[in-house]
């Protein structure tokens, strides 16, 4: 019989609107930073591009919403229980991130969150270890491939180039970029926008015991997850913007669009195959793989080095987060 409590439902809903909000606030950087770093667009005009870009991408396909909303955990172990701690957790340590300005994967901090929140319901049983192996496998596949994406476009597009005049160069890339830079906020809505979509949905089929809504998902979950990510984007995470864009390596436009176009192609892959992957990763190992084409300490480390800890953290910090919530919580709902 479906749940008739309409209480466990509203908090999920408002949760996972403002899960896709921080998740705006922090990833505004994957998609604006280096158009903003390297002054192609002002502030306000890349962060109005990436809005509507990333309301775009969230609403074109689900194959991520599907793997996050059942693909992790079995059926028996998702439960509002779950759902809520995952929630709780990964929004708690995003919040905290983005306000230190760092940049975080919220998509593995949700991954774990909701694998630690199943096993503190129902044991280790409860996570579909196949599905999150794939996911893990992706923590190290994606930057590694978004690594040496930007670095082998950057160097691509120096040979291409090598004769013309460096005021050409930074005229034809400045405008390149801007196309560059709403392919990135589109891969990043598709993507990461996803997630919600996903959340609510599993939400959504606990209440009415309709599975079926897997293979129909609403349309009104799917907007109000792309506007509320949307919404944070607009918002802006600007000390996050500020550690990608400028803080981590010196960009000038070719760098930008080398960097976000070798990224967003790694991210539509993914979100093609229903593979939700870190857009801060790709991204992130994307600038430092263009950097490196001029040499490696043309790459600040130090930075990288903060950045690379934040990525480490996240998964366990969140998990044990969700997993202790989880714990107090089973049975309440």
């Amino acid at each position: 019989m479906p749940d008739a409590s309409l209480l466990p439902i509203v908090i999920i809903i408002l949760l996972a609107i403002g899960f896709a909000f921080v998740n705006g606030t922090n990833d505004t950087a994957n998609a604006i930073a280096t158009v903003v770093g390297t002054r192609v667009m002002s502030p306000r005009q890349a962060v109005l591009m990436a809005a509507a870009a990333n309301l775009v991408g969230a609403t074109t396909g689900v194959a991520v919403a599907r793997t996050i909303g059942k693909g992790i955990l079995v059926p028996e172990a998702i439960t509002y229980t779950t759902i809520i701690a995952g929630l709780i957790a990964v929004i708690s340590w995003t919040s905290l991130a983005t306000w230190r300005g760092l940049p975080v994967s919220l998509t593995h901090g949700m991954v774990s969150s909701l694998a630690m929140a199943g096993v503190g319901v129902a044991g280790a049983a409860a996570v579909n270890w196949a599905v999150l192996g794939k996911v893990v496998a992706a923590i190290i596949i994606a930057p590694a491939i978004g690594f040496a994406g930007g670095y082998l476009m950057m160097v691509a597009i120096m040979w291409l180039f090598s004769k013309s005049r460096p005021d050409r160069v930074g005229r034809i890339f400045s405008n390149a970029q801007i196309l560059s830079a709403s392919y990135m906020a589109f891969s990043h809505g598709r993507n990461d926008g996803q997630m919600p979509i996903g959340l609510i949905t599993m939400a959504m089929v606990i209440y009415s015991g309709n599975l079926a809504l897997w293979d129909s998902i609403p349309v009104w979950i799917i907007l109000v997850a792309a506007g509320s990510i949307s919404a944070g984007t607009a918002i802006g995470g600007w000390r996050v913007v500020k550690t990608l864009g400028v803080r981590m390596t010196a960009l000038k436009p070719v760098n930008g669009f080398a960097a976000e176009t070798a990224a967003a192609t790694v991210i539509q892959i993914a979100s093609s195959i229903g593979i939700p992957v870190s857009t801060t990763h790709t991204i992130s190992a994307s600038i430092m793989g263009v950097g490196a084409t001029r040499r490696l300490s043309a790459v600040r480390w130090g930075v990288a080095g903060h950045i690379f800890a934040a990525w480490v953290l996240t998964i366990p910090i969140c998990g044990v987060i969700a997993f202790i919530l989880a714990t107090i919580l089973k049975g309440l709902f």
